[in-house]
């Protein structure tokens, strides 16, 4: 357990500040859009590691924590030590009113002691601090802020907390940098640093190359924490212009192809900056039975799932019998997580791809590992539904005619139309909507008839 490091070399326990802070953290962390273990009480925390970035002055002081979340196990799950949270938390003796909404608690007792503690990424000084740092390449314990060193970070850029839905935190400053804050963090290389750090290499336009990033190196451990990328002005993100034209009734389908388009040139460039695999027959069947594992998990946990069961596995057993046949397919790295709201237009028209962290809730081994682009492809199919069912009333046909439009696109750059393999993209497709009804289920119930719909489809359909 690594010591409390100060700017000044001064040390304390971590366990004495997490001390001060864990009777309001029980309450305040599960509250948190970000935090991964919601429907199980925390029973404790563990230090990871604790940094102090700003001292204490009975103005501000601004502390970075990691600290394990303990939970008792889901229901059928074995025991596991808890999930790691990254926090930033400010000090200070009150809140003023535009800082009410970050407000965590107030201190009783433990070296913070009467003082007001709050998420400082609210703050415009404390996320000042950390471009700062990105800036100076400072290290500070055992953080290190790093950067590109043919890019310039300008000072004076002033910051604003980004506060749409997301599962970790960004921050954008001056309209130039976004710097996304990693909540939930597993050492090991994370792909939302890797992949665009590998197509920046080959020139791929489509997604902002890193500018700078926040890395942490404890006890043999190396985690990545954040990263900064160049912030793309007055861009809209894909899920916001795709219900924009469809509450005026606009036909979405010349977007929808560029955006396939633009999502093959990235496949495109990804399988020249790594390395591709091939999956034969027993690479498959490891495949496929996670697929039927996650199936199955998925049943326990949303009971509406059960009459669907059946279908949904023969989406699985279809394809592990066709490698059984003897067909392969070619893995490559890839998005990972890849829907509308993960694709920025620009005001020129330009399409870009952002957030290749993949899926929080799977292991990071996993995220990493290479997969058929068909995976994302089946991402982005669900996601038109998604938007399709999300007005009133809900519109199939424009779903339908985006889906098209969008295997067309990605068909003019990859050479290969993804439709011509349907047995995969079911699968792919089947195993998407599994896991967004169990997401639905957890976070958000109100929308869990929209996966629910593809569910019935998926199972009782030979084919996409």
């Amino acid at each position: 357990m690594a010591e409390t490091v100060t700017p000044s070399g001064t040390t304390t326990s971590p366990g004495q500040i997490l001390a001060s802070l864990d009777p309001l953290l029980r309450d305040w962390l599960p509250r948190q859009r970000w935090f991964a273990g919601k429907g199980r009480p925390v029973t404790g925390f563990t230090p990871v590691s604790a940094t102090e970035l700003l001292p204490p002055d009975g103005r501000l002081g601004l502390y970075h924590l990691l600290v394990r979340a303990e939970q008792p196990p889901a229901l059928g799950s074995p025991s596991q030590p808890g999930d790691c949270y990254q926090l930033l938390i400010g000090v200070r003796e009150a809140l003023p009113p535009r800082l009410a909404p970050a407000l965590i608690g107030h201190v009783q007792e433990g070296p913070l002691a009467g003082l007001t503690v709050y998420d400082a990424l609210y703050d415009t000084r404390p996320a000042e601090v950390l471009l700062e740092a990105m800036r100076s390449q400072a290290r500070i314990g055992g953080l290190r802020f790093e950067r590109d060193p043919r890019q310039e970070i300008r000072d004076g850029l002033v910051a604003r907390l980004m506060t749409a839905e997301q599962s970790n935190t960004s921050v954008v400053y001056g309209d130039t940098f976004i710097l996304k804050l990693l909540r939930r963090v597993v050492p090991g290389v994370n792909p939302d640093l890797e992949i665009p750090l590998a197509l920046a290499r080959e020139g791929c336009a489509r997604v902002p190359a890193p500018t700078a990033w926040i890395r942490a190196e404890l006890d043999g451990d190396a985690y990545v924490l954040g990263v900064l990328q160049p912030y793309l002005r007055g861009a809209t993100d894909g899920w916001e212009l795709a219900l924009r034209e469809l509450a005026k009734g606009e036909d979405f389908t010349a977007e929808a192809r560029a955006l396939g388009r633009a999502t093959a040139e990235v496949h495109t460039a990804l399988a020249r900056a790594l390395p591709t695999v091939t999956l034969g027959h027993s690479q498959l069947r490891v495949l496929v039975d996670g697929m039927v594992e996650r199936l199955t998990a998925a049943v326990q946990a949303v009971p509406a799932l059960g009459p669907y069961e059946p279908g949904l596995r023969s989406a699985f057993e279809a394809l592990a019998d066709l490698a059984a046949e003897g067909r392969t397919w070619t893995a490559q790295r890839i998005h990972g997580d890849l829907h509308l709201g993960q694709c920025l237009r620009s005001p020129s028209g330009q399409w870009s791809l952002i957030d290749f962290e993949g899926e929080p809730a799977r292991p990071l081994a996993e995220r990493r590992m290479p997969q058929p682009p068909v995976r994302d492809i089946a991402g982005m199919l669900r996601s038109f539904d998604y938007a399709a069912h999300s007005v009133t009333p809900s519109a199939p046909d424009w779903a339908t005619a985006c889906r098209a439009a969008y295997c067309s696109g990605y068909t003019e750059v990859a050479g290969t139309d993804p439709r011509t393999d349907p047995v995969l993209l079911r699968a792919y497709e089947t195993d998407k909507a599994i896991y967004e009804v169990v997401y639905e289920a957890r976070h958000r119930p109100d929308w869990l008839p929209v996966p629910l719909s593809a569910v019935h489809r998926l199972a009782t359909s030979d084919l996409t």
